[in-house]
């Protein structure tokens, strides 16, 4: 290893360019699996926080006529009666009216956002937090109070609580602004009032849209089976219920196929590195012919001269793996840290590279290091 190494220091540019090629491929596969696993860990931190037991229930379509279905006013107290539900809550769309930040704004702007009548134990429900302000209390929830998510608030350009909205030809005034819910991302472009004034002031009757449902872990399924019925025990087929941690679990595994796709784009990298050492070994070995002939005079062996060459030319790959595996974990650790991802880079992923970088090199050198110890010493010695 010492005459290997000694063989790549009098040719430092060269070592390095070939070398480069190596770490550029290493590099892709480690900031590839590495922020794909930091972006996982991200959605699992994420599901450990808000949970996957809660369900959403939502009117489906009619079997006759194809129209859409409507929820009982009485969903919520019904989903209530069933057994292992811990916590229900519900909001109902508001049809036919709109919130905008002036009564000058023209009716058909409503910039895609909705008015929703909501119960107070909404939040606590869906697991969300309020941004600024305050939630409806029981005592808000009657007068003209609204509370607005959190691309609703951006869209208006509201930052903070107290200003007055036009809301069904009404002026609301705006008491809180949620942060964005991710078990429930309706809310987020929803100006959500109190129940009792959605009724009173909006005509609202009283119908829920979408209800939330949360029970243990362990009943998840066993609840989800009987709401249908249980909601509307007429037209069971009418009810649609989902799980809304289900999106995020399939963006953890849309995260998983992608990673397989870059890291085979990362292997094509670290093959095309691969082919610049043995190129640059073959090279070396037709410039070095008179130190090959020297080497055998004095008594090396061929042996020797396969495992000089060969050694090189994993010390080549291996410089360029280590290289490549540092930067793939910074460029790991530095998107992770721009998008607040903890960090997360598997061990067995800056082994692999190591292991890839010493196949990658014998692999490499295996052909010039045998064409090296084929030369006889009296032809190499010619070349002097």
């Amino acid at each position: 290893m010492r005459v290997a190494f000694s063989g790549l220091r009098t040719r430092p540019l060269r070592a390095v360019l070939s070398a480069l090629g190596i770490a550029v491929g290493i590099a892709a596969m480690v900031a590839v699996v590495g922020i794909s696993a930091s972006s996982r860990e991200q959605v699992n931190a994420q599901l450990r926080e808000l949970g996957t037991d809660l369900l959403t229930v939502s009117a489906g379509q009619q079997l006759i006529g194809g129209g859409e279905s409507t929820l009982p006013q009485d969903s919520v107290d019904m989903i209530a009666r069933i057994g292992p539900v811990g916590a229900v809550s519900a909001i109902g769309t508001v049809p036919d009216t709109a919130v905008y930040r002036s009564d000058r704004i023209e009716e058909s702007q409503t910039n895609g956002l909705t008015v929703a009548a909501a119960r107070t134990d909404l939040l606590d429900t869906v697991g969300g937090t309020v941004a600024s302000g305050r939630w409806l209390d029981d005592a808000q929830a009657a007068f003209p109070t609204v509370v607005l998510g959190a691309t609703a608030a951006e869209r208006m350009g509201i930052t903070d609580t107290g200003v007055q909205v036009w809301l069904g030809g009404e002026w609301f005034t705006v008491v809180g602004i949620l942060a964005p819910v991710a078990l429930a991302p309706e809310l987020d472009t929803a100006a959500l009032v109190g129940w009792s004034a959605a009724e009173e002031a909006l005509d609202f009757d009283g119908s829920p849209t979408n209800v939330y449902e949360r029970s243990g872990e362990s009943a998840v399924e066993a609840v989800r089976a009987v709401l249908p019925a249980t909601v509307n025990p007429e037209h069971p087929e009418e009810v649609e219920v989902s799980r809304p941690s289900d999106a995020l679990a399939a963006q953890a595994a849309a995260d998983e196929t992608l990673t397989a796709l870059l890291v085979g784009l990362g292997g094509v990298a670290l093959l095309v590195g691969g082919i610049g050492v043995a190129n640059t070994m073959v090279i070396a070995v037709l410039e070095r012919r008179s130190e090959i002939g020297l080497r055998r005079a004095l008594g090396a062996t061929r042996s020797h001269i396969r495992w000089q060459f060969l050694g090189e030319s994993v010390l080549l790959a291996g410089l360029g793996g280590v290289g490549g595996a540092v930067l793939g974990g910074v460029a790991t650790a530095v998107f992770a840290a721009y998008r607040d991802w903890p960090t997360a880079l598997p061990p067995w992923v800056l082994a692999g590279a190591a292991g890839a970088t010493v196949l990658v090199g014998a692999v490499a050198g295996a052909y010039p290091a045998a064409r090296a110890a084929r030369m006889s010493p009296t032809a190499a010695l010619s070349a002097i």
